[in-house]
């Protein structure tokens, strides 16, 4: 069975996470499926991630989704972020 890891392990993890989605999303945008694999991380830890970062302006979400209905996601400059 696939147990998945407590929600409060992998919000911690955002942190350490940033930068690598940063990095990733930095020249355009991806979906929360290609930023977990990426990552090697299941999709719902990712989603997390992304959503904690979409809030607090690292990231925007691009206004049309992706052929297979998915938002793409790219990283907000830092200039842009002050």
């Amino acid at each position: 069975m696939n147990a998945q890891r407590d929600y409060r392990e992998v919000i911690r993890e955002e942190p350490f996470m940033r930068s690598r989605i940063l990095e990733f999303c930095a020249e355009e945008g991806h979906t929360v499926p290609e930023i977990a694999e990426k990552l090697g991380r299941p999709s719902y830890e990712a989603m997390f991630w992304v959503m904690g970062m979409r809030r607090y302006g690292w990231i925007r979400e691009l206004k049309d989704a992706s052929p297979d209905g998915y938002f793409k996601y790219l990283a907000v400059s830092a200039e842009a972020r002050a």
